[in-house]
This record gives structure tokens, sequence and C-alpha cells, in this order.
């Protein structure tokens, strides 16, 4: 019989993991994210009571009109344009000399006199040595700086569902602030740390509730 992967039997699995060592209490409740296809909830749960104290979702009204700011011009200034061209040209001008791409070149020919042999001054150098030819290396590659969780959520922070996501975050934030809540432990509820998620919890950040 083949057995078939199920996602959400996955996520609770890992969920329940993190359970055994995630819990909330009255100084810093549980920040716990849930995600459907559509909407996004946001609960902050006291778990030695069982109470939840404060939550916001992607359905409330304040939300539902929600609209993301449009995304920057993709017009590049004309320093970028200029850098790239001159990477372009830079790496045009050196070509591989083994491989795929290697250029194909032709060895050259001896000039040669009578009964076939070379002439002197020909291709070789001095003392008969060849010439050898020389090769113009690239820079070599630099590992770009890690990225924040802000500076990753950059390319799709205009998307409507992570926008909405972060304005979630941002009004649980709020509500819990308002309730005198202002540390909490995060329970991203055994989902990725990415997209609406991450986008949720910078959102809480941002209003200034710690975890």
């Amino acid at each position: 019989m083949i057995k078939k992967f199920n996602a959400n039997k996955a996520r609770l699995r890992r969920h329940q993991r993190m359970r055994n060592h995630l819990e909330g209490s009255q100084e810093r409740p549980r920040l716990c994210v849930f995600r459907s296809g559509q909407h996004i909830y946001a609960q902050v749960i006291d778990d030695t009571t069982g109470v939840t104290l404060v939550a916001a979702s992607s359905i409330d009204e304040s939300l539902r009109d929600f609209k993301p700011a449009p995304p920057p011009s993709a017009e590049r200034t004309r320093e970028e344009k200029a850098e790239e061209e001159a990477s372009v040209e830079m790496a045009a001008e050196v070509a591989p000399t083994r491989g795929r791409g290697a250029r194909a070149e032709k060895p050259a020919q001896k000039a040669t006199g009578k009964g076939g042999q070379p002439q002197k001054g020909g291709s070789s150098g001095k003392g008969g040595k060849p010439f050898t030819q020389v090769k113009t290396l690239l820079p070599s590659a630099q590992k770009s700086a890690a990225k924040t969780p802000v500076e990753a959520l950059a390319s799709i922070a205009h998307n409507r569902k992570v926008a909405t996501a972060r304005e979630v975050g941002k009004l649980v934030a709020q509500r819990a602030k308002e309730k005198g809540i202002s540390r909490v432990v995060f329970d991203r509820g055994g989902y990725t740390y990415h997209g609406r998620v991450a986008a949720l919890a910078e959102g809480a950040r941002e209003v200034g509730l710690d975890f």
C-alpha cells in the first residue's frame, strides 16, 4: 500500500513536539498562529488558565477593506545599469579555457623555410622558448551578508496576503499592549517561519511586542 503524505498531519506532529517545551504563563503568554488558505489568525493565550487574552485575524472588520501599498517602480538607476554593463563586459572578455564554454583556438602555424624546417624568429621567444598566454582572472566571488527577517520579506512584502498578515500582527500586538502584555512566547503552530507567519511576527515586533 502506498502511503500518501499528509501535510496537515505532519504540521500537527511538529506542533506537538514544539508544545512539549513551549508554554505560556501569566507573565509571558503564548502568541499562537494559525493560517488557512486565505486567512491568518493570532491568539495570545494564557496556558495556566486556558484563557485567550486577545485575538486578531484577517477577517476583522478593520482589515476587510485593507489594501497593500503598491510596489515601488521597477526602474533602475543609471549607476546600477552602468555597473551591470561593466560586469557583463568583464565576463565577456574572459572566456573559460576548459569545459563547454571554452573558446576554440587554432594552434599557431609555424613559418617554415626551405626543407620544411621552421624559421627563426617565428612564434618562439628568446632561446627558442614558446610564448606563454597570460590569463586574466576574475575577482573571487564574495558572499553577501546574511539578510535580516525584514530584508528577506522585502521581495514579497507587497503581496496582499503577506501585507495583511503583517497588519494582523500589528493589531494583535496593539490589543495585547492595551491589556498590559509586553512579552510573549511565539508559537508558529508547526509552520515554517516564512511568508505570512514571518510577516505576522515582524508586524507584532514593530508595535513593540517582545519575543
